[in-house]
């Protein structure tokens, strides 16, 4: 690691945002720990968990393209101060109804669905203002990278800090932190300096608009290869952590300190893996690096599946945290650093919907799947699903790259 691994850190409104959202993302993953947590041990259903994950993430899926729009058509900078302070008053409610003790698993899930929508349009917005953030262009993946060492480094830090409020002070105060953390982000946005908003003239309704973000993908092979391939890793793979409150509570026969600690070990893994891609030079083969870290995700759910140990278990996590990091961070690179500045926001809403609307999904089939099959075959499932979905992509990638080869020789 060495001096250019920080390099978009030169960006005083990239520093700013850097700053506030480590804070707030360590709040946002206690919330999402303890929300978890509480549906599993007040229902005992790997359903319910799957449900919990589907309420939380497919009103993504289903606002992310109206979302891109409204990233393209209005200021991103406004839409994101709009959708952090809607996310604090909607942790503002859960910490209500929890301190209270008058509510119930669907109350808790209705407010899921709240934060779902407001994802929406939150990242769309967020992904993209990013770009405007960094002064020096080349940085720009840098920034990315970061962004997923920020992310992974409050996945560590969230995690085990709900697990040890909630053994000691109980969900409700998890819930207020994180709606308190809320502040930082906030304030890093209102002290930024940037480029004044020029309004553009939009002549096209948002259908129009939607359906030239789709026709723009099906022209930009390079970019929608890799929205599906992150699909498809979305829908059999990520789902994974919908079983994780089962191997805490039931297979290593522990409390919420240690579903706390799996989560942040698998963070651990993830940091060093963002770190070690914001450390690449800047021609690196960004795709290669995507399929060889999933073969590693696959193997490590594999290795994962039938494990009894708690520590080495936790070893292992760690590993699966290293290859999974690059499914986000790799693809999220990719279209900022390819799509066309107007089609930013709508590229980046089918990257959303990729990522957050297939999970949702996916966390049903995985939760339904376990109740028959247990959650140890089922994550053995996902892990060998990772190696067939790489080996597949891998092989058409390689198909498409030998046609031009052939054509250009022609």
């Amino acid at each position: 690691m060495n001096v250019t691994t920080f390099r978009a850190f030169k960006s005083r409104n990239y520093r700013l945002y850097f700053t506030g959202q480590s804070v707030s993302l360590i709040g946002t993953w206690m919330q999402r720990t303890s929300v978890y947590w509480l549906v599993y041990v007040q229902t005992h259903s790997t359903f319910m968990l799957g449900l919990a994950v589907f309420t939380t993430q497919f009103p993504s899926f289903v606002f992310s393209l109206l979302g891109g729009v409204i990233s393209d058509r209005y200021n991103r900078y406004h839409v994101l101060l709009v959708t952090q302070i809607a996310s604090m008053i909607q942790a503002a409610l859960l910490t209500i109804l929890v301190l209270l003790d008058h509510y119930s698993i669907w109350q808790i899930l209705i407010l899921n669905v709240l934060l779902g929508m407001i994802n929406a349009f939150d990242v769309p917005a967020r992904q993209s203002l990013v770009y405007d953030m960094v002064n020096d262009k080349e940085d720009l993946p840098n920034a990315i990278a970061l962004n997923s060492s920020m992310v992974n480094l409050a996945r560590i830090l969230g995690p085990a800090i709900a697990g040890i409020t909630l053994e000691h002070l109980g969900a409700g105060i998890c819930f207020l932190i994180n709606t308190a953390s809320f502040a930082a982000v906030i304030l890093s946005l209102l002290f930024m300096k940037l480029a004044k908003y020029v309004p553009q003239v939009h002549t096209k309704k948002v259908l129009a608009e939607l359906k030239e973000g789709y026709n723009y993908l099906k022209q930009t092979p390079s970019i929608g290869f890799i929205i599906l391939f992150l699909a498809c890793t979305s829908f059999l793979v990520l789902p994974f952590t919908t079983l994780l409150p089962v191997y805490a509570k039931v297979i290593f026969e522990g409390n919420a300190a240690i579903f706390g600690y799996l989560n942040s070990f698998i963070g651990l893994g993830a940091i060093g893996g963002t770190i070690f891609l914001a450390s690449l030079k800047p021609d690196i083969n960004l795709r290669k690096v995507l399929f060889i870290n999933t073969l590693i995700f696959g193997a490590g759910l594999m290795l994962f599946s039938h494990i009894n140990n708690l520590s080495l278990a936790l070893f292992v996590a760690v590993l699966i945290g290293f290859g999974m990091m690059s499914q986000t961070t790799i693809c999220n690179t990719i279209i900022q650093t390819t799509a066309s500045p107007d089609m930013r926001g709508r590229v980046i809403s089918y990257f959303a919907m990729a990522f957050f609307g297939l999970q949702p999904l996916g966390g049903l089939l995985i939760g339904s799947i376990s109740q028959y099959m247990g959650a140890p075959n089922t994550l053995l499932m996902e892990g060998i699903a990772a190696l067939l979905i790489t080996l597949l992509f891998s092989y058409i990638l390689r198909r498409d790259l030998i046609r031009k080869e052939s054509k250009s020789i022609d």
